[in-house]
């Protein structure tokens, strides 16, 4: 099988998991006969690792490398470890610009740090569950102190048309963003993004461009489906926006509606 094994990427929220959480029966049994078949079938997630690695059991996989925090952090497996997964690659940066930026455009907006060890501490409110277990309220002053995997912003306050356009205004410069389906900014480290963490899981597995497949909704897949298109298989699933479709090179149905398993079907 080494000689045409594919890596298959697979994001998670909207993607194997429907937006509320329930992971059909028909994707599990999808992805569990992609990897009977052989192939590496691996997770590339805004989600923290605490987040992450339980998927991993809903879907019964054990892939060699996941991909977490929108590219800041990849695991590698390891039966020694105590989830069975140790930090392979970690990308952290100084968020202190970039938070004083967004305070001074965003007015009453919340946000959050997550650290290398998938800790977040927060100023303001965030939705329950969005954080994961981990988490720690402080002073925003205190944020400004941390080393970063991922900055994360909400603005329940501004539609997301008016949370696009100041962001685009902000001019953010040394980190790489994207906007989720409300108003929920996600920054990473410059030039960090699921793309380039599975550029770097590829070469380590030795498998061709040319089978690669990343399936994913949301604007944080973009990278990662321009990746996986140029010269393999990027599937936008069927309820992703224009812009996240417009990275892709094929489609499938919508979380609703398995789109996993379709787009499985042929392997």
């Amino acid at each position: 099988m080494s000689g045409d094994r594919w890596l298959i990427a697979l994001d998670i929220d909207g993607t194997v998991l429907r937006e509320d959480g329930v992971m059909n029966d028909p994707v599990i049994a999808a992805v569990g006969k992609v990897r009977d078949a052989g192939h590496e079938v691996m997770l590339a997630t805004g989600r923290s690792v605490a987040m992450t690695l339980p998927i991993l059991d809903r879907l019964a996989i054990s892939p060699e490398y996941v991909v977490c925090s929108n590219g800041a952090i990849t695991l590698v497996r390891d039966a020694d470890a105590p989830l069975g997964y140790r930090r392979e690659h970690v990308e952290t940066f100084d968020p202190t610009e970039v938070l004083t930026t967004i305070r001074e455009n965003l007015e009453g907006a919340n946000y959050a740090v997550e650290d290398e060890a998938g800790l977040y501490k927060f100023t303001g409110s965030f939705p329950d569950g969005t954080l994961g277990a981990v988490s720690e309220k402080v002073p925003f002053e205190e944020l400004l102190a941390q080393h970063a995997t991922r900055v994360v912003v909400i603005s329940p306050g501004h539609k997301i048309e008016d949370f696009l356009s100041v962001v685009e205004r902000m001019g953010l410069h040394k980190v790489s963003y994207n906007v989720g389906w409300t108003a929920w900014l996600d920054i990473a480290p410059d030039g960090v993004n699921k793309s380039t963490a599975l550029e770097r899981v590829r070469a380590l597995l030795d498998i061709p461009r040319s089978r690669v497949m990343a399936i994913g909704d949301g604007r944080n897949d973009i990278d990662m489906l321009e990746w996986a298109s140029a010269e393999g298989r990027g599937v936008a699933m069927g309820q992703a926006p224009d812009e996240v479709r417009a990275a892709a090179n094929e489609f499938t149905g919508t979380d609703l509606d398995d789109g996993v398993a379709t787009a499985l079907a042929g392997f």
